[in-house]
C-alpha cells in the first residue's frame, strides 16, 4: 500500500492519527481509541523510512537528520492536511502524523462557551488556549482566527511551527510565518510582527521563554496576541507564564500578565454518552473582577480557583461546573466524567440533585 493511499483510508475512517512503527501495521486514533490496521502486513524499516523521505521537507531531513527527529506539516490537495512527527526508536523511523480537517469549525459548532465570541472581539491582550496533546487546542485557536478573520477587517500575522490550517483573506488580512522558512524562530516572528502593521498575532504555542516575553510585550503595546499552551487549566498556565521568567522578576510579572490578559481557555475532550463522538468541556477564566488583582499578587491556586468557580456573570467556569453540565443534560455519562472532576463529593451531590443516578 502507498503512502498516500495509507492517509486516504485514515481520511475516510474519520481518523484523527496515524501511527507508522516498524514491526507493527499502521495505527489509526478514531475518537480517542487507537485501531490496528490488521489487514496491512507489519511495516519494515525500508517501507517507514520511505513514506518518510518521500514527504520530508529539507528543513525537516536537515532536522532529523541532526537530532533524530523533526515536526513539520504534509498536505495534498486529495487528502488534507497533516502535521507529522518524525522520531528514531530502536534505530528505525516512526512517523505520526495528525490530521488537520479540511476548513475551520465556527466558534458555535465546536460547542464553546458563549464568552469565547466575546473574548474574539477583543482588540487587544492575550488569550491562551490550553490543554493536554488531543484536546483541540490547534482547532479552537482556529476557530477563533477564523473568527476575526470573518468578522473584523484587521491585519493577522500569524507565528507557526509548522503552519498547519489555511487562512484565506476575508474580511481581515492574514499572513502566515512558519519557523524554518519564513522565520528562524516564534519569537523573532512575534517581535517582527509588531513592526509590520499587525492588529493581531496568533502564536503556534508559547513554550520557551523568549517566545513567553514576546508575546507579553506585543499583548502590552496594544495587539491581539492569540496562542496555545500546553498547560492542564487556566491556574497552570499562570503559573507556567511565570515561571518562564527569572524569580527575581515574578512579582513584575505577574502584574503584567494581571494586566493583558484576557482569557484563558481550557479545554478536554470526553466520550459522549450515546458513543457518537467526543464532546468538549472548557474551564474559563477572563481577565476581569477579582481574578486579576489575584493573579497580580499571586494568589495560591485555591484562591484563584474559588474566584473563577464564583464569576460566572463575567463567563467564567471551572472543569467541574462545565461537566456538571454535561452530565445533567445526559451528554456525558457520569463514570466518563469523574476522573476529571477536582472535587468528587460535591460533584456526585449536585448531580445527584439534578436527578443523576450515582
Amino acid at each position: 500500500m502507498s503512502f498516500d493511499e495509507l492517509l486516504r483510508r485514515a481520511v475516510e475512517s474519520r481518523a484523527s492519527d496515524v501511527h507508522l512503527k516498524v514491526g507493527s501495521p499502521p495505527v489509526i486514533r478514531i475518537d480517542g481509541e487507537l485501531r490496528r490496521l490488521a489487514d496491512i502486513e507489519s511495516l519494515r524499516p525500508d517501507d517507514v523510512e520511505g513514506f518518510a523521505n518521500e514527504i520530508f521537507t529539507a528543513k525537516a531531513a536537515a532536522a532529523f537528520e541532526a537530532n533524530g527527529e523533526a515536526d513539520f506539516a504534509y498536505g495534498r490537495p486529495d487528502l488534507g492536511r497533516f502535521r507529522v512527527s518524525a522520531f528514531r526508536q530502536r534505530g528505525s523511523f516512526s512517523l505520526v502524523l495528525r490530521r488537520v480537517v479540511p476548513g475551520v469549525p465556527t466558534i458555535d459548532q465546536l460547542g464553546l462557551p458563549p464568552v469565547v465570541r466575546k473574548l474574539a472581539s477583543e482588540t487587544r491582550g492575550l488569550i491562551l488556549v490550553t490543554g493536554p496533546a488531543g484536546s483541540g487546542r490547534t482547532t479552537t485557536l482556529a476557530a477563533i482566527v477564523e473568527h476575526i478573520n470573518q468578522t473584523h477587517p484587521v491585519s493577522i500575522i500569524t507565528a507557526e511551527d509548522p503552519i498547519e490550517v489555511l487562512f484565506p483573506d476575508k474580511m481581515a488580512v492574514v499572513a502566515q510565518r512558519e519557523v524554518g522558512v519564513d522565520t528562524p524562530d516564534l519569537a523573532s516572528a512575534v517581535r517582527k510582527a509588531m513592526r509590520q502593521d499587525a492588529d493581531v498575532i496568533m502564536i503556534s504555542e508559547i513554550n520557551d521563554p523568549k517566545t513567553a516575553a514576546a508575546a507579553l510585550e506585543a499583548a502590552e503595546t496594544g495587539h491581539l496576541v492569540l496562542s496555545a499552551m500546553h498547560t492542564k487549566d487556566p491556574l497552570d498556565t499562570v503559573s507556567r507564564l511565570v515561571e518562564f521568567f527569572p524569580d527575581q522578576r515574578h512579582p513584575s510579572v505577574r502584574r503584567q500578565i494581571a494586566a493583558v490578559l484576557r482569557g484563558v481557555i481550557s479545554q478536554r475532550l470526553l466520550d459522549t454518552a450515546d458513543g457518537s463522538g467526543r464532546v468538549l468541556a472548557t474551564e474559563i477564566l477572563t481577565g476581569q473582577g477579582r481574578v486579576t488583582e489575584l493573579i497580580a499578587e499571586g494568589a495560591d491556586a485555591a484562591r484563584l480557583l474559588e474566584a473563577v468557580k464564583e464569576s460566572e456573570f463575567f463567563g467564567m467556569q471551572t472543569f467541574d461546573q462545565a461537566l456538571l453540565n454535561l452530565v445533567t443534560q445526559r451528554r456525558v455519562t457520569l463514570p466518563t466524567a469523574l476522573p476529571f472532576v477536582r472535587n468528587t463529593h460535591e460533584f456526585r451531590a449536585k448531580a445527584q440533585q439534578a436527578g443523576v443516578e450515582v
